[in-house]
């Protein structure tokens, strides 16, 4: 009888990008995956205890450098949690605003899910490229309002720094109806390819009362046919106004979580068009904010958004300083990687990769 054992195997951290800053410890025999540890902390940058020291509007910045593919819904998080601590109102203009650059920014965040997915299948550029020329042309936008294409610094306690620029509205309703269009494209190009079916369907299944258990939200969970939003939920913003839907897939494999990324960008196009229209006139910004903000009330505060990977919070305790007593954050891309042993027992090592692109990390946002 020929005797086998099990071997470990470290794959990675290969390179300072992407899933590179980060370490899984497989035990694997022959191929297939028996055991599985995520090991991570390789890009940890201490931005919590940073933001101790800083004042509270010097953290918005800091928010910018977690998931730095969704700056803007990141300072979202964080200036509603400032806001709550310190009890200031947003003026409607604003609300508008940030709703119309937090769908631009979930739009931004899943065509790089969709095109990094099909890098890591081996369709090496033509993906992953359209989708970048589709991100580029919603970040001339960003460009357009705050002078930054990624590290955006908007959205502030009280408001958002600065109001659209002349054009804005008309340019933003242009790339939306473009975007419908490429949506639909992008569907029609990869959705159905038979390798793509062969490698993706049955494969990394989460079921959904392991991603509950896990604490998993956003897309991932919604992907094994939970229906939850915080956007639905929690109604905060002026989400409420908006007529849209939650969709919602069924059994949570790579394919599932792939197409769950198509059906919520038509959601959010849909989202976009009626702010566009519906946006009113007014300050953007809260002028008692910077008073509020310089010394607030001891107290504390937990703001959470539906940030395009999931739940992004931020607990913010104040001692009636200039700057956070404490700051804690709970990144989404942390939290929805905690299931990837029970995604990944069983496969075998080349299913691995695409299983955990599935996941659509960002490792500062994992490792904060």
């Amino acid at each position: 009888m020929l005797k086998t054992e099990t071997i470990t195997l470290n794959l990675g951290p290969q390179h300072p990008s992407t899933h590179g800053v980060f370490r899984l410890k497989l035990q694997l025999d022959g191929e297939a995956v028996r055991d599985l540890e995520p090991v991570m902390g390789y890009l940890h940058r201490g931005i919590e205890k940073l933001s101790e020291e800083r004042t509270y509007v010097q953290v918005v910045p800091l928010t910018d450098r977690l998931d730095y593919v969704c700056s803007m819904t990141n300072n979202q998080a964080y200036a509603i949690a400032v806001e709550k601590m310190a009890g200031i109102e947003v003026p409607e203009r604003a609300e508008y605003i940030r709703v119309i650059m937090a769908e631009f920014t979930r739009i931004i965040n899943h065509l790089m899910a969709v095109g990094f997915l099909w890098n890591e299948l081996g369709a090496y550029f033509t993906p992953v490229v359209y989708c970048f020329r589709e991100r580029e042309r919603v970040l001339d936008l960003f460009e357009m309002t705050c002078g930054s294409r990624m590290m955006c610094n908007y959205m502030r306690p009280g408001g958002v720094s600065v109001d659209l620029p002349e054009g804005f509205i008309p340019q933003a309703k242009k790339l939306n109806d473009h975007l419908k269009t490429f949506v639909d494209e992008l569907d029609r190009l990869l959705s159905e390819n038979e390798i793509f079916l062969s490698r993706a369907v049955n494969v990394g299944v989460l079921p959904a009362d392991v991603a509950i258990n896990a604490s998993i939200t956003g897309p991932m969970l919604r992907a094994s046919g939970v229906l939850y939003d915080i956007r639905k939920v929690d109604h905060y913003s002026i989400y409420d106004r908006f007529d849209f839907e939650v969709p919602t897939c069924e059994h949570g494999d790579v394919w599932d979580r792939y197409y769950q990324h198509i059906l919520e960008m038509y959601q959010s196009v849909r989202i976009i068009d009626q702010a566009l229209d519906g946006i009113p006139q007014g300050e953007v910004m809260n002028k008692a904010a910077a008073k509020a903000t310089r010394r607030p009330p001891e107290g504390e505060a937990y703001g959470r958004i539906e940030s395009p990977k999931g739940e992004l919070s931020f607990y913010v305790v104040s001692d009636g300083s200039g700057n956070p007593y404490r700051l804690r954050i709970r990144p989404p891309s942390m939290i929805n990687l905690s299931a990837l042993k029970e995604m990944c027992q069983g496969h075998k090592i080349q299913d691995i990769v695409i299983i955990l692109g599935s996941v659509n990390l960002t490792m500062a946002d994992l490792d904060r």
